[in-house]
């Protein structure tokens, strides 16, 4: 690589699926040395224009430059010649293989005599998570990993290429505050050996940390490039929204009348965690989970749904007592789960928007064993225009989405079962900004319906602004239950938006860090 050519040269790029424009005229330029965020809201173009430069899809118009020498051919595999390494957001592993193996698939270490050497694999990926200073086993098979594991795979794989230019796509999305810290650390050593970093992602604080600089997109074009010095938080949101906005701050708060008890967890435990959970949840409210990484918010959940088994405890639904043994179980009593893994748990990303739509109440929609095309085409026009879902048409596959507008059509299908219970798992995971606020707004709508909801989010911003109460939890157990204005303070003005929510955001990741102490006494 020529050291004073540009690392990544992209010039007039434009890119277009199935009549939807997804990217026209854009040209991005990244240097050696420099950690450059990527920005936009969902449907932008930053996960086109990536996928272009890493030769997934090849550009209608434009050229491409790495390290000042022409990239004509558009394969992941001249990318990755190249020098380019990405980590989806989308994670690409193979969940029957290792950790080791998943870092190595296609670049296998082999012993003297030419077999694969899987010990060496071992050794070598273990040595990239010591760089980054997180344990995760390089023995174990994938399949079995929490996403936060998962997602340091992800992240270990992209590094083990050696890169001169590596893609970072919602890296933190699945990680700890800690491992995220971890990451910025090894960041800004790769930094420091010449290599250029592209970062994606929707935490405006994170890109404040470790960009130098910004490209943002909207709409597929190109908006405004500028050192992060120039760009101030609130400026950046503007440049990727369009308009002035305070981020959640200015979400308006839909006030819910909390009726009668829904759902009541006495005592429940799963196989590992959750640990002995006790809970109510009434008509009206939203009740927010917090905690670190493994501290069983998503296994209560998975259990509450029937996708994990309940070792113990009882579960009443308007004082009923009910068994939940299995996911249809779940979902007879009025329980849905918008699951934590939207690519792989929540959407079939060949099959349609409608498809996906109608999924969970295919069985509702089908006469003598063939669906009602009329009926399904219907729920799902009222679901795109109810949730404000960015499509061409209703029979575009989900996987030409954005994906904030793939996590709507998630929620739109278990909306359709019409629930009392919505149990939502990091339902902002990777989305912008404006579809974060959208998506909050729902939560308190659908509270204000009378349906109560349990939301799990590990940016705390977001439970702070569309729940009523929060318990907090730490290796299984609920340690705190607390009123959302408890984490107010008071010496902060009620009209103070942004400080306001700032101050109890602060409150909160106290009570955390209090849970977690107590836990490791």
């Amino acid at each position: 690589m020529n050291a004073t050519a540009a690392a990544v040269r992209m010039t007039g790029i434009s890119k277009a699926f199935g009549g939807v424009r997804a990217l026209d005229d854009v040209s991005l330029e990244i240097l050696p040395g420099e950690v450059h965020a990527l920005l936009g809201g969902n449907g932008a173009g930053k996960s086109t224009i990536l996928k272009i430069l890493n030769g997934v899809h090849r550009p209608d118009q434009g050229t491409i430059e790495v390290g000042g020498a022409p990239l004509t051919t558009h394969t992941p595999e001249a990318s990755r010649a190249a020098g380019i390494a990405m980590n989806y957001q989308e994670m690409s592993l193979v969940p029957t293989l290792t950790v080791a193996q998943n870092i190595f698939l296609t670049r296998e270490w082999r012993d003297g005599i030419g077999f694969i050497d899987d010990n060496e694999a071992e050794r070598r990926a273990a040595e990239i998570f010591a760089m980054l200073e997180v344990f995760v086993d390089p023995k174990a098979i994938v399949a079995d990993l929490g996403a936060g594991q998962k997602q340091l795979t992800e992240i270990a794989k992209a590094i083990s290429q050696d890169a001169k230019v590596l893609v970072l796509d919602e890296p933190s999305t699945a990680l700890a505050v800690s491992d995220v810290e971890r990451l910025f650390v090894f960041l800004r050593k790769l930094k420091a050996k010449g290599v250029a970093i592209i970062y994606v992602s929707h935490r405006m604080d994170e890109i404040a940390r470790i960009a130098d600089r910004a490209t943002i997109l909207r709409d597929g074009r190109h908006v405004i490039t500028a050192p992060l010095s120039e760009l101030p938080i609130d400026t950046m949101i503007e440049h990727i929204v369009g308009k002035r906005s305070k981020g959640l701050s200015d979400v308006a708060r839909i006030t819910a009348t909390k009726g009668e008890v829904l759902l009541e967890l006495k005592d429940v435990s799963g196989s590992h965690k959750p640990e002995h959970v006790s809970l109510t949840l009434h008509r009206g409210e939203v009740l927010g989970l917090a905690g670190l990484l493994g501290s069983g918010r998503s296994s209560l959940a998975r259990a509450m749904a029937g996708i994990d088994p309940i070792a113990s405890g009882d579960i009443r639904i308007k004082g009923r007592a009910i068994v939940i043994r299995k996911p249809s179980d779940a979902i007879t009593a009025g329980v849905a789960l918008v699951p934590e893994a939207r690519a792989t748990q929540g959407i079939i990303p060949a099959h349609s928007v409608a498809s996906n739509m109608i999924l969970a109440v295919i069985g509702r929609l089908s006469k003598a064993g063939f669906v009602d095309t009329k009926a399904a085409n219907t729920l799902t026009d009222t679901q795109i225009e109810r949730l404000k879902v960015k499509t061409a048409s209703r029979d575009h596959a989900v996987a030409t989405l954005s994906g904030g507008n793939q996590q709507k059509v998630v929620i739109g299908k278990w909306l359709a079962t019409d629930p009392e219970i919505l149990i939502l798992d990091e339902p902002t995971a990777g989305i912008d900004i404006g579809s974060k606020a959208e998506i909050i707004r729902l939560v308190r709508e659908l509270a204000a319906s009378g349906k109560g909801i349990i939301m799990i989010s590990s940016e705390l911003s977001e439970l702070l602004t569309a729940c009523d109460r929060i318990l907090v939890m730490a290796d299984g157990r609920v340690h705190q239950d607390l009123p959302r204005e408890a984490l107010d303070d008071p010496d902060v003005p009620a009209d103070d938006l942004a400080h306001r929510l700032q101050a109890a955001e602060q409150r909160l990741q106290i009570e955390i860090q209090k849970a977690l102490a107590v836990q490791e006494i």
